[in-house]
């Protein structure tokens, strides 16, 4: 493509320097990767800034730079007021806009997101969709999967790989959208066809200002959809959540309610949970029927609800939708069992905010027959003031805690815990810093029947410390454990 005509795209620009006959063959916001005939685009991100980077881009082939602020460089430069947006704008341009070629769900909130969008791609793909799942744990499309740094992608990532759906004939992605990615902008340009709300609990208070302000990153992704009806948008909210209000408002489009109380749309009720199941009822102006899954616990039913809205709105036959939950295995890391083989329950799940935290641990409760141990910590270079929360949440519905590390990053591990355990009269908790020896430590001290809860990390497969990430996956730590001690007794 003609830089002249990609740069047409930008409205609000200053150029340096003469634009003539450049080619542009790719977009780039990371020098390292430009070759020749890129665009290289300067983001001033959290620990580097691409303004410094000019020189390693035009060495590497760069025929063009698009920037905020002054930079020397020996090819044109147009200067922009904010490179994320322009990135945005002219990576959908240069692809092709990819994304109005494919029917886009967005899922936001804080917790349910991830399980959320696997049960939608359970429900699109037994109703003969070829889908894509981008979020937390990784991208796939079609059967393919590949890694992801963010929860949200950047922009030129989206975009690219939106191109690249649309060559593997995907036809719906299904997309966890952060707060981050809705602050920086790195959904700008994405064309979102149902925008889809699970809660809002405390969480990243660290970038946050406060819970509102949070409330109001999430509600852009409803006010994004766009104040036209000559397509197809609508969002799904959970009514029974307290900031649903705030999300309706900025929203100009069709809503789809869902929820356990009456005034919800589509409504559950008629709860029956166990441990590795659970029932209910859903109901609708066009249907009503019984939901039997393998999924257990009362913040899942809410998952489910979810799954079962946006199904609706994209006339979903009710039976598909039933059949798919009833299949469904759920997500790894989510209230997830390891030790099924013996007389000692372990289950680890992502739970990393006071709120998921609880909801995991109530639902523990309601399956116990025994005592529960909880295995927990928190995250360093995150929000601080949640630390003695999930401590009073994993205190007030466990018989015995062991505060330990989570991914500390860059802070210091034993900070943390004392951020977490400060306040904290003596009582059934003891404090040990290595992950895996507080892991031993349950794990010796359980007995037959116990279940021990291992929170906060789920799916993941590493330690974060120091910057540094290390190999450590709760599941295969708890298995190895448990399994040494009924082998040696």
């Amino acid at each position: 493509m003609q830089l002249k005509k990609l740069i047409d795209q930008l409205k609000i620009k200053k150029i340096e320097g003469e634009i003539s006959d450049q080619t542009i063959t790719s977009i780039e916001m990371d020098s390292r990767k430009v070759s020749n005939h890129s665009l290289f685009v300067c983001i001033d991100g959290f620990t580097v800034d691409g303004h410094d980077y000019t020189d390693q881009a035009t060495e590497n082939g760069a025929v063009a730079i698009i920037a905020e602020k002054q930079v020397k460089a020996s090819v044109p430069v147009i200067l922009v007021p904010d490179t994320s947006k322009a990135m945005a704008q002219l990576a959908d341009y240069f692809y092709g806009h990819p994304s109005s070629q494919l029917n886009v769900i967005g899922v936001t909130g804080t917790n349910g997101k991830t399980t959320l969008t696997y049960l939608l791609d359970d429900i699109f793909t037994l109703y003969g969709h070829k889908t894509a799942v981008i979020g937390t744990i990784d991208m796939k499309i079609g059967d393919q999967r590949y890694p992801v740094k963010n929860t949200t992608p950047d922009a030129l990532f989206l975009h690219k790989n939106f191109r690249k759906m649309v060559g593997e004939n995907v036809d719906t992605v299904i997309m966890e959208v952060s707060s981050h990615a809705l602050s920086m902008g790195r959904v700008h340009g994405v064309d979102i066809n149902t925008a889809t709300y699970t809660n809002l609990t405390q969480d990243h208070l660290d970038y946050h200002l406060d819970m509102n302000d949070y409330a109001h990153a999430k509600s852009l992704l409803f006010s994004q959809l766009g104040n036209r009806f000559d397509e197809l948008k609508t969002a799904v909210i959970n009514i029974d959540d307290h900031y649903a209000g705030i999300m309706e408002r900025a929203c100009a489009q069709p809503i789809v309610t869902y929820g356990l109380s009456e005034k919800a749309f589509i409504r559950g009720d008629a709860l029956q949970l166990g441990a590795d199941y659970s029932s209910f009822t859903v109901s609708s102006p066009s249907f009503t029927t019984r939901i039997e899954t393998q999924l257990s616990g009362k913040f899942n039913v809410y998952n489910m609800l979810a799954a079962i809205a946006v199904a609706y709105t994209y006339d979903v036959p009710i039976e598909t939708i039933k059949e798919a939950l009833q299949q469904t295995k759920g997500v790894p890391g989510r209230f997830e069992s390891v030790s099924n083989n013996y007389p000692v329950s372990v289950i680890v799940d992502y739970a990393h905010t006071p709120d998921s935290l609880e909801n995991v641990l109530q639902s523990i409760s309601e399956i116990k027959t025994n005592r529960v141990f909880t295995v927990v910590g928190s995250g360093g270079d995150r929000d601080r003031t949640k630390r003695p929360k999930m401590a009073d949440a994993a205190m007030k519905y466990s018989d015995y805690v062991i505060f330990t590390s989570d991914n500390p990053r860059t802070e210091d591990p034993q900070a943390i815990l004392d951020d977490m355990t400060s306040h904290l009269q003596e009582g059934s908790f003891t404090v040990i810093e290595g992950r895996k020896a507080a892991i031993q430590y349950a794990i010796d001290r359980a007995a037959d029947d116990d279940i021990i809860l291992i929170a906060g990390k789920g799916h993941e497969t590493y330690q974060e410390i120091n910057g540094v990430r290390n190999h450590f996956d709760d599941r295969e730590v708890a298995k190895e454990m448990i399994a040494e001690k009924y082998e040696e007794s």
